[in-house]
């Protein structure tokens, strides 16, 4: 198999990861609202769990709160009860017809132990990058066409390929530790 191919498989792999990745961080709280904290969140709506996002809009009116607004006024108890067993640190406010989240400024100490969080997010995605080089180089190996230069060659062009999606991984942690340690 040509190198280009291997090459394209890793990117594409890892790629995934790195996008599962900035997933996870953008569900991660820096004190500021975002509705990318509640995306993920399922209502038990009649019986079948339903994304929060299909059951009513999502706005940020002021920098710490989202207000969420039900197309289904009847589900309002349900939204509540999703969010709270998020276990997200919020605490969603009836009004009636719509639901507010209100976000408090974080505390120091809470703000380490997001950073701590953010180190093991990073460290699921690089073994998970490693895990394909690792699968990839079996392959490599198990290649009778290839010569023993051309083996070599392959694998450092891999381990570079590697070595430069974990120094993105590296950057984005960096990014966000910035972001939350911000106050």
């Amino acid at each position: 198999m040509d190198l280009n191919l291997y090459i394209l498989k890793i990117e594409d792999d890892s790629e995934k990861i790195i996008n599962h990745l900035n997933f996870e961080l953008s569900k991660i709280s820096t004190g500021r609202a975002n509705p990318q904290l509640i995306k993920g969140i399922r209502v038990n709506y009649y019986d079948a769990p339903t994304p929060l996002e299909e059951l009513a809009s999502i706005s940020v009116p002021e920098a710490q709160q989202l207000l969420i607004k039900p197309y289904d006024i009847s589900c309002i108890r349900d939204i509540i009860k999703s969010i709270t067993n998020a276990s997200l640190g919020i605490n969603p406010v009836d009004e009636g017809n719509q639901i507010r989240i209100k976000f408090p400024p974080l505390t120091t100490e809470r703000r380490k132990e997001l950073v701590k969080s953010l180190s093991k997010h990073a460290e699921n995605a690089k073994v998970g990058i490693r895990n394909i080089r690792q699968s990839i180089n079996k392959i490599i190996k198990s290649e009778d066409e290839m010569s023993e230069d051309e083996e070599k060659r392959a694998l450092a062009e891999i381990q570079k390929f590697v070595d430069k999606k974990i120094s993105e991984i590296d950057l984005i942690i960096s990014s966000k530790e910035k972001e939350i340690m911000q106050i």
